[in-house]
């Protein structure tokens, strides 16, 4: 049998998770994530390797000690009992199912990892490696590619149900309408289509088996993403009024008449917006900790404790204790012991501060694939869109915000070797980052320019002041201080900027989603996909939030996406960014600097570049005897 194990570049590829404060987290940081989880995970493009220097080591981290980026074997572990707790921010979990285009963020990934298992992980570095326990899968033809996966036999849901194919069919159809009747018909909303898009076919499975096999028509780089992790298809049966072996039977058949009875509950069926869950029922676990039996406290916490019915490792520590906690509060938390891991928004006195607590604290920092950015509003009305002041009012926009001042006061001051980020799909510290950059832009932004802001804003023929509201997942402060810093700047070439700061920025039917903002300011978390980017910056893609359309990015995404081909890969990754700088689809501003502080008692606490965030590992984490 051979399982494929893909080193992928430091980047990302489908599906990006929104990353809020912390370094991946919209994940969108706001952060927004394709779900790291979920069948369709694509994230946001596609690099070259990296040597890993900025991931902390196994050495240092208390990995497994010869310098592997995966998860260390720990042996026979019996679960301390025990409370650990951590934090990515104020933001709370919401959602069990995050492959939604609502609910897709990182703040309900971190919590979903733990909950939902699957067939692979992200190593620190963005490789991939199998959960062999889980189960396996091997490439039985390279032409077309087919995939046959076979998962355990002791794979079970905390509620004694099976794990098996049911479960994965029901990940194709919610990303497939196509095949199904037309999304319309289906009413399913997944945040990317990259299951089913480059899977048209069902893939060849029976009812309640164990094993199923995928079949891509065409190439697609990111095949070994698309398939992961599952929701429990027996659930969303239930409670949409059919028999689970019914549902099943209807996606082999084709049957979108009875499938589309599922959309409505796997839609909104398991989004907590009052942040309890009534019935755990529908909640089942197939990873090391479960919501059943959880403790949240609304506003404060949400405590998981041990699935009993866990094939795989146990957890190390019985409560896992997340902490909705602001960022600018989690350095004095940890201090006092309130919470025990932080990944604080790393602000100018973040690092100081950490270090000045000695030995009880420890830190860790390194490169992260999470990049802030400024995205214009294309819709109907906007002063950005196309019926307004359309590019030159963008262009004035662009001319006027001080990137550089923002990344030398907020960003420098923790990473010396911080550096505005001009591209989207390639980090700076990505071996062909400037082949991209030479190609793609000239730097006409890259000082502010007044004068000349105040010029396009004429051209624009909008009447001046220009109001725009810059939209974040409030509070956070960083965020707050790069909006204070752009209308300084900005208010001088005619614009009124106005902090539209909103704790509910990315929840489902917030303004993230609604479009009620002029400019969204957030962060991508990657992982190192080729493809992520797509559903982003595609016409009517499901992470193109402003609505942005244009036949060049979309014919060049197509390209890339069903080629094999890194050559293919770099030269469409220059004229993508070429024609989003051209027209403005965003502005992207820097990468984040990743910053982890901990409690000293603690083992395996380690820092990951990737989407997941320093909880990847959080079944790891045990307080030394």
């Amino acid at each position: 049998m051979k399982i494929r194990r893909a080193t992928m570049a430091v980047v990302a590829a489908g599906a990006l998770a929104l990353a809020g404060c912390t370094s991946e987290t919209e994940t969108p940081e706001e952060d927004t994530t394709a779900a790291e989880q979920g069948g369709d995970t694509d994230t946001d493009s596609e690099t070259g390797d990296t040597d890993d220097e900025t991931a902390t080591s196994g050495d240092e981290a208390g990995g497994e000690g010869d310098g592997s980026t995966g998860k260390a074997d720990l042996g026979d572990v019996t679960t301390a009992e025990d409370e650990i707790s951590f934090s990515t921010g104020s933001e709370q979990y919401n959602a069990y199912n995050g492959d939604t285009s609502a609910t897709n963020s990182t703040y309900n990934a971190v919590v979903n990892n733990q909950v939902q298992s699957g067939f692979w992980y992200w190593g620190t570095d963005g490789a991939i490696y199998p959960n062999e326990w889980f189960g396996s899968y091997e490439t039985t033809s390279e032409d077309p590619l087919t995939v046959e996966y076979t998962i355990s036999d002791e794979a079970v849901w905390s509620d004694g149900t099976p794990v098996t194919a049911n479960d994965y069919l029901l990940e194709w159809a919610s990303s497939n309408p196509e095949a199904l009747g037309g999304a319309e018909a289906l009413g399913f909303d997944p945040v990317s289509d990259t299951f089913g898009k480059y899977v048209p076919e069902v893939p060849e499975a029976e009812v309640d088996g164990k094993t199923f096999t995928v079949v891509y028509p065409e190439p697609y780089p990111d095949w070994e993403l698309v398939v992961s992790a599952a929701k429990p298809a027996h659930v969303v049966a239930e409670q949409s009024g059919l028999d689970p072996a019914e549902l099943t039977q209807a996606i082999i058949d084709g049957d979108g008449e009875t499938v589309g009875q599922a959309s409505e509950f796997w839609n909104t069926g398991w989004v907590f917006n009052d942040y309890e869950i009534a019935d755990e029922a529908i909640v089942p676990s197939s990873g090391p900790y479960t919501l059943q039996g959880s403790v949240w406290e609304k506003d404060q916490s949400l405590g998981l404790v041990p699935n009993e019915e866990f094939w795989g490792t146990p957890p190390a520590t019985a409560n896992l204790v997340f902490k909705f906690a602001a960022p600018e509060t989690h350095v004095q938390a940890l201090q006092n012991g309130d919470i025990n891991v932080i990944e604080p928004q790393a602000t100018v006195d973040t690092v100081d501060q950490l270090n000045n607590m000695g030995d009880t604290v420890s830190l860790l920092q390194g490169d992260e694939m999470t990049w802030e950015h400024l995205d214009f509003n294309f819709a109907e009305g906007s002063v950005f869109s196309d019926d307004e002041g359309g590019l030159a009012a963008r262009e004035a926009f662009a001319m006027c915000v001080p990137r550089q001042q923002i990344v030398q006061n907020l960003i420098q001051p923790i990473n010396p070797e911080a550096q505005v980020m001009n591209l989207r799909e390639k980090f700076p510290f990505q071996d062909d980052y400037q082949e991209v950059l030479d190609a793609a832009y000239d730097g006409r932004y890259d000082e502010v320019d007044i004068e000349g802001a105040a010029a396009k804003l004429e051209e624009a023929g909008l009447e001046t002041p220009v109001e725009v509201r810059i939209g974040y997942s409030a509070p956070n402060q960083r965020r707050t201080d790069e909006v204070t810093t752009i209308k300084a700047s900005c208010d001088e070439a005619g614009f009124n900027i106005v902090d539209a700061g909103d704790p509910t920025f990315f929840q489902q039917g917030g303004p993230l989603e609604t479009g009620d903002w002029e400019v969204a300011l957030f962060a991508w978390a990657g992982s190192g996909q080729i493809a992520s980017g797509q559903p982003i910056y595609s016409t009517d893609g499901g992470q193109n939030y402003g609505g942005y359309s244009n036949e060049t990015v979309d014919e060049a995404w197509d390209v890339l996406a069903t080629s094999n081909d890194p050559a293919v890969h770099l030269e469409q990754i220059k004229v993508i960014e070429k024609e989003l700088w051209d027209t403005l689809y965003g502005i992207p501003v820097f990468a984040h600097p990743g910053v982890v502080g901990y409690d000293s008692s603690l083992e395996n606490v380690r820092h990951t570049s990737v989407q997941t965030g320093v909880s990847w590992n959080a079944e790891q984490w045990v307080r030394a005897n």
